[in-house]
């Protein structure tokens, strides 16, 4: 069975450093992930030692995209991975903004699939407590990026 972790980050995500706004898989299969992200200084969405908050929200986005690029490449068996955008989000709830040191894990829940479109359910969590909630629609462009 593999390890979920050794998975690389990159090969799941069309965007690339410094706009990777994920660190590590913790979990995913057809209808969920969970990723998390060290916030580090040298992070270009750190602003007086704390995430700023659009960056939660691509944060949510790319769990998004780690799911989706996850089960293209290792349940469906593909070498390429599906693009998708931001369509919406809503019931969007921000009550913390995490810290340099500490380490967001954020879970998205595919919720329902319409064609091109997926409306998802996140969480974002800093040790334990819940910092960030939305629900997010994503749609599928229907381009690829080799993996």
């Amino acid at each position: 069975m593999m390890n979920i972790q050794s998975v690389d980050i990159q090969t799941l995500l069309p965007q690339r450093p410094p706009m990777v706004m994920v660190d590590r898989l913790v979990s995913a299969d057809e209808k969920s992930a969970e990723t998390v992200l060290d916030i580090r200084q040298d992070n270009i969405f750190v602003e007086d030692g704390a995430l700023k908050t659009f960056a939660i929200i691509e944060n949510m986005a790319q769990t998004c995209a780690a799911q989706l690029g996850y089960a293209d490449q290792y349940i469906h068996g593909h070498n390429d991975v599906r693009i998708g955008y931001i369509g919406s989000f809503k019931k969007m709830k921000i009550v913390d903004a995490p810290k340099v040191g500490e380490t967001v894990l954020t879970r998205i829940v595919v919720l329902g699939e319409v064609g091109d479109l997926k409306l998802v359910s996140a969480e974002s969590f800093v040790e334990g407590r819940t910092i960030a909630t939305a629900e997010l629609t994503i749609a599928l462009s229907g381009e690829r990026i080799e993996a």
